[in-house]
């Protein structure tokens, strides 16, 4: 009898250690929700589809199912009061003074994501792939003593799933690239060097923004329909680094890298009350990131605040041969930023929005309250006419050439018209929106030398934007808001930092977007830095 109960009770403790510690994700039946978005004004957020039926969202977490429920039910909320919107200096301090350590930290965003991810009712469909090695990773770096509150050491960073990372697929948001196994990218390797940990990677709109019409900004067939946190389903994420903005924002890590031709870091990070840098060409290594562009793109950090924006900066602004573009730099200066308690450029801002956007107009005034030199300036007009037919031909070029240099081996595709063929086969699940893009780039072609004559007056062009009016009033900055001028400071390469300016009325985040020179970004983060700590724009959502 006694054998018999004690046979029970370990088939009972067998069984139990067997079940699944947490709820796995199952997708719904979402045609009521689709249809409710189909009546919003913003085509853009009519959306056609917001699961993703070409990537199981429960891979996220296979392998830590176990460690996350413990976490969740006895150490998720202390750590929380350590991590929630604390800057990497401040994590690092919690770390150094022995109140945390970096698995615990890894975990918590692991658990994080799971809470909102996995939640009918909040996610945000984010995040695409999950690096399986983290928690190992993170106990290493704990082992490893670090003194340095400036250090990236052991800090979870996300990467733009455009951004090449060995052990996780390379996808570009698409299913044509879903098992593109890739090496590290530069700037990955950067991350690493600077002691990073990487801690998966981001939904994006797909083919960073460049694939077909009219389709809304965060979606992408790998990914889904990324979804903002500020205002689920009814305001727009921005893209293409929409994941990015979304995640970060949302404290699923410590900050994450994006990319942008034109508006693709700007965008996402304003519209998530994010600190968002769009360096100037060349400052960062673009190999082994799918392009759109090799004549305008860069990647750079989106983060919750300016310090950590530098830090991570800081990590991959590096030379890189590989890169033809890529040029020798310098690092930003902390303490020039971080002591400056006075700001003494001189600062364009624009009338046309200092009289029409009520957020623009109090971040100016109160500039002008603290006495910064602000002058105000009307836009020149020029326009850039052309400017999608240099996206046209590069990203013809530039795509087959990563492909062929960093793809995959056994990938179906070689370049856009294979993949255009590819999407062809079932494009209910791979291209629900349309191709338009790709297929206007494939129709639409020009000389080698038109090309190259439109470029250069292109470039000569948003240079003059800038120019003109920093010339006639010896500007060292302009302020500009969210990504409305990206365009411009994509063909004058010039740097770009937006930096969080409150809420508008219906709960949207916007920035504050500081233009300047080529390799200016020092000024840049010292008029953002200035600006966070005394306006204190950002507002965090509700999640």
């Amino acid at each position: 009898m006694i054998k018999h109960i004690t046979y029970l009770i370990l088939i009972i403790l067998i069984s139990s250690c067997n079940q699944n510690p947490i709820d796995k994700w199952q997708n719904y039946d979402e045609s009521d929700e689709i249809k409710t978005n189909s009546k919003l004004e913003n085509k853009r957020l009519q959306f056609k589809r917001i699961q993703s039926i070409s990537n199981d969202r429960n891979k996220l977490i296979n392998g830590f199912e176990k460690e996350i429920s413990d976490f969740i039910d006895s150490e998720y909320d202390l750590v929380k009061s350590l991590v929630y919107e604390k800057s990497i200096p401040e994590i690092q301090q919690n770390i150094i003074n022995g109140k945390l350590t970096y698995y615990k930290l890894s975990l918590f965003y692991l658990s994080r994501i799971y809470l909102i991810e996995f939640d009918q009712e909040r996610y945000l469909n984010s995040i695409i792939s999950i690096n399986k090695n983290i928690l190992k990773e993170a106990k290493r770096k704990d082992k490893v003593k670090n003194t340095n509150i400036y250090s990236l050491h052991g800090i979870p960073i996300l990467l733009k799933d455009n951004i090449g990372f060995e052990g996780l697929p390379t996808t570009a948001g698409a299913h044509s690239l879903k098992n593109n196994y890739s090496d590290d990218a530069s700037i990955v390797k950067q991350l690493k060097g600077n002691g990073a940990l990487i801690l998966g990677k981001t939904n994006l709109s797909e083919w960073a923004n460049y694939f077909c019409y009219g389709c809304p900004n965060g979606y992408s067939a790998m990914g889904g329909q990324t979804l903002h946190p500020y205002g689920r389903k009814i305001l727009d994420t921005g893209g293409s680094s929409s994941g990015s903005g979304v995640s970060t924002t949302s404290n699923l890590a410590a900050g994450s890298l994006g990319s942008e031709t034109s508006g693709s870091i700007l965008s996402p990070s304003s519209a998530n009350s994010l600190v968002g840098m769009k360096p100037t060409v060349g400052n960062v290594s673009r190999a082994g990131i799918v392009p759109i562009s090799s004549t305008l793109d860069t990647a750079g950090p989106m983060t919750k605040f300016v310090i950590d924006n530098i830090l991570i900066y800081n990590a991959i602004n590096d030379f890189d041969p590989i890169d033809e573009y890529s040029v020798e730099n310098y690092d930003i200066k902390l303490e020039s930023v971080i002591d400056n308690k006075t700001i003494k450029y001189r600062i364009g801002y624009y009338k046309s929005f200092y009289e029409r956007d009520l957020l623009y107009k109090n971040s100016i005034d109160f500039l002008k309250e603290k006495g910064l030199d602000l002058i105000d300036i009307d836009a020149p007009e020029i326009r850039l006419e052309g400017f999608a037919k240099i996206l046209d031909e590069d990203m013809r070029h530039d795509l087959r050439s990563y492909l062929s240099s960093y793809g995959n081996k056994n990938l179906e595709v070689e370049d856009i018209s294979s993949i255009i063929k590819y999407n062809e086969l079932d494009s209910v699940e791979r291209a629900p929106y349309g191709q338009g893009i790709f297929k206007k780039i494939i129709k639409d072609t020009m000389s080698v030398n038109d090309f190259e004559d439109l470029k250069y007056e292109l470039m000569r062009k948003g240079n003059e934007f800038f120019n003109i009016p920093m010339d006639k009033f010896n500007l060292d900055v302009v302020l500009s808001i969210n990504n409305y001028h990206a365009g411009y400071a994509a063909m004058a390469h010039n740097p770009c930092l937006t930096v969080p300016m409150k809420l508008r009325k219906n709960s949207e985040p916007a920035g504050l977007t500081i233009i300047g020179k080529s390799f200016e970004e020092q000024k840049l983060y010292e008029i953002g830095y200035f600006f966070e700590k005394n306006f204190e724009g950002r507002v965090p959502p509700k999640n």
